[in-house]
């Protein structure tokens, strides 16, 4: 279903909702316990819409621990943490709940400004898109 991107529903300011999350390369997020526990790194995508409505879009974040940041870019002297969720060690309930709690933050008169400040977290999938 597609989203309404530019007009304001009901006066009302719209609110983004977390509707599911997903990795491609974890199977199970609930079950997932990395080997070794300080060393993980995996990309998630959560998908958010409007609250209340049935639509949604794609935001995508590597969520990693320190340790597999400071391996993966050991040859880096500079590290851009943009659309990264560093954990001590993972929890995916309360990842979960971060997620909820950072969407449900969001508010703006249209979907666009909303989904602009979720992509502050996750890449949105429409980020550089240009009509």
């Amino acid at each position: 279903m597609a989203i309404e991107r530019t007009h304001r529903h009901s006066g009302l300011k719209i609110r983004a909702e977390l509707k599911w999350l997903h990795s491609p390369d974890v199977d199970d997020l609930a079950l997932f316990r990395p080997e070794p526990e300080d060393k993980f790194g995996f990309l998630l995508q959560f998908f958010a819409g409007p609250e209340g409505k049935e639509s949604e879009e794609s935001f995508g974040v590597i969520v990693c621990s320190p340790r597999w940041l400071a391996e993966t870019n050991a040859s880096s002297d500079v590290v851009v943490g943009r659309h990264h969720l560093i954990l001590q060690e993972y929890d995916y309930e309360r990842l979960k709940r971060f997620i909820e709690d950072y969407c449900a933050s969001c508010e703006g008169d249209s979907w666009d400004e909303v989904a602009l400040k979720v992509g502050r977290l996750g890449r949105w999938e429409f980020e550089d898109y240009r009509d």
